[in-house]
């Protein structure tokens, strides 16, 4: 981790596309902008994890929908037209 300290105004660069920028500091909070592309994502730390315990959740089926899939794949009759 790159640990430096910038003051208002002052930026730093993640490669030639994306600068983080110091808007400015009060009470006790540091206001950042950030510019990058539009295909680069840009989240708040606690939006991101979020979004990560979302996907990982959706990842896993309940037993109820398992046994519903095996009920429907394994059914004897022919589907209806």
């Amino acid at each position: 981790m790159l640990v430096i300290t910038r003051r208002i105004n002052q930026s730093i660069r993640i490669g030639d596309k994306i600068e983080i920028k110091v808007v400015g500091v009060e009470k006790g909070k540091v206001k950042i902008g950030v510019s990058a592309p539009l295909d680069v994502p840009v989240y708040r730390e606690e939006l991101y994890q979020s979004l990560v315990q979302g996907n990982r959740g959706s990842l896993f089926a309940s037993q109820d929908m398992v046994f519903s899939l095996r009920k429907v794949l394994s059914s004897d009759t022919p589907p209806q037209e």
